[in-house]
């Protein structure tokens, strides 16, 4: 079908429209979508990757905000699962249950909502397979950092715990339409099994969170004024006066199941 008329991106949903063909295919070929897959796009927009990704999947998936945007995708791609809403408010593991198997997540993400996108996989970590995602070339960064860089952070960390990260491809700016103001690049997620409890991990977040809510701080000084400020860090794992980013991932694991502990006893008594 003849693709109708370019459309105006709209600013408040952060859209840029991909437009270069080889990226597209690169794109395409970095998600290497198979028939039977439970392949979820967020934001198709123009479906730019919407199209080559119907092209190779009995069955494709995508989330729409923009009402214009879906009603030309409808009228474009009638065999196109669409849900029309916010992504943050779509239930994933309820939409891994409907489709019958976990979920593999593509997509060009609006910048101005990528880490709550981000933190919402880590959530569902259980019902999503991977990710490969285009993203703001600084957070791509900031996904991969390892500890001693500056871009280490909170991330940087809960990537490496959650998932396994990788940085595949950067993509110019003069790639989309409008262009933006930044670099992206193209992310992959991996998300192996989780040992862990939904409860642990929750916890796992508020501790990373805590303790890097003020960076120049010393652990024991951040956590206080991130909420731990009754727990004694007294036989922590980690030393109580080093600083958030000179810690590797698993010590934040080991740190949030200390507090744990010690909040479910300090709570109990």
């Amino acid at each position: 079908m003849t693709p109708p008329a370019p459309r105006a991106p709209l600013k408040r949903f952060g859209q840029h429209y991909l437009r270069d063909r080889n990226v597209i295919e690169k794109i395409v070929a970095a998600i290497d979508p198979r028939p039977t897959d439970a392949l979820v796009e967020i934001g198709p927009g123009e479906a730019a990757i919407t199209e080559p990704l119907l092209e190779r999947v009995d069955r494709l998936v995508a989330v729409e905000i923009d009402r214009g945007a879906a009603a030309e995708l409808r009228e474009r791609f009638p065999t196109l699962d669409l849900i029309e809403g916010d992504v943050l408010r779509i239930d994933l593991p309820a939409l891994a249950e409907r489709l019958g198997k976990p979920l593999r997540i593509a997509g060009n993400l609006p910048y101005n909502i990528t880490s709550p996108i981000l933190f919402k996989l880590f959530e569902a970590r259980r019902h999503v397979s991977d990710a490969t995602m285009m993203v703001q070339l600084e957070v791509a960064e900031r996904i991969v950092s390892g500890r001693g860089v500056k871009s280490y952070g909170i991330l940087s960390v809960l990537s490496r715990l959650f998932a396994e990260p990788r940085l595949l491809f950067k993509v110019s700016r003069h790639v989309f339409r409008p262009k933006p103001d930044v670099r992206s690049a193209v992310i992959r997620l991996d998300f192996p099994p989780a040992n862990e409890t939904p409860e642990e991990d929750a916890f796992l977040v508020r501790t990373v969170k805590a303790a890097f809510g003020t960076r120049r701080k010393t652990l024991k000084n951040a956590l206080a004024g991130g909420g731990f400020g009754g727990v004694s860090l007294e036989g922590a794992p980690v030393d109580p006066t080093a600083r958030a980013e000179e810690l590797a991932p698993e010590q934040f694991r080991a740190l949030a199941k200390f507090l744990q502990t010690r909040t479910k006893e300090r709570n109990d008594g």
